[in-house]
């Protein structure tokens, strides 16, 4: 069968539809067929195009031989065989994949800016993200040693974790802690205020 999902009782339908002389009988013939086909999967009916597709469904399992009117311009037989486009791919290579290529875009960007606290901090973000990345591919401690050996060698050698990026990164961890409302005291700071709060009960 052209199509299985619809079952051989439908196609017997078909058959028979092709064996019809009366264009009239034809057409009323391949309308009853359209709605039962239709009925078969009512969760689809909201679909766009279904209709156009019931029909399309109908030439195909016709093998484009049922002469009636059909209320859409169904596909071509011969645009069945026909194979889609080739899907480019990037073509780009990384030197560690589980950096990522919008890493290496970054680094890239961060050595075309003038020295200055933009770069700095550009350069802070880079190095958290990726201890970030490494520490999702090895569950190893990372050694920022080994950050800043592959950060000189994406830029190649622009870009160097010295102890300012050092420090900006720290103060980068320790401001979305505070965000996210997990700072290093917050639970020395619950601690004091619950204590407080007892002896005032007392």
């Amino acid at each position: 069968m052209p199509l299985p999902e619809y079952g051989r009782s439908i196609q017997n339908m078909v058959d028979y539809a092709l064996t019809i002389a009366d264009r009239s009988e034809r057409q009323r013939c391949a309308n009853t067929i359209i709605a039962i086909m239709g009925n078969m999967f009512p969760h689809l009916r909201d679909v766009p195009d279904f209709k156009h597709k019931l029909w399309d469904h109908l030439a195909i399992m016709s093998d484009f031989k049922l002469d009636i009117d059909y209320p859409y311009e169904v596909v071509r037989k011969d645009n069945l065989d026909c194979k889609p486009d080739i899907v480019p791919y990037p073509n780009s290579k990384m030197h560690y994949r589980h950096y990522g290529h919008l890493l290496e875009v970054l680094i890239d960007k961060a050595c075309e800016l003038p020295e200055g606290d933009e770069k700095q901090n550009l350069v802070a973000l880079i190095c958290n993200h990726m201890r970030k990345d490494h520490m999702a591919w090895n569950k190893d401690a990372v050694d920022d040693l080994k950050i800043a050996d592959d950060l000189r060698e994406l830029s190649e050698g622009r870009l160097s974790m010295d102890e300012n990026i050092i420090r900006l990164m720290a103060a980068r961890i320790d401001m979305n802690c505070r965000t996210k409302g997990n700072t290093p005291n917050g639970g020395n700071r619950n601690n004091n205020y619950r204590n407080n709060n007892n002896k005032k009960r007392r």
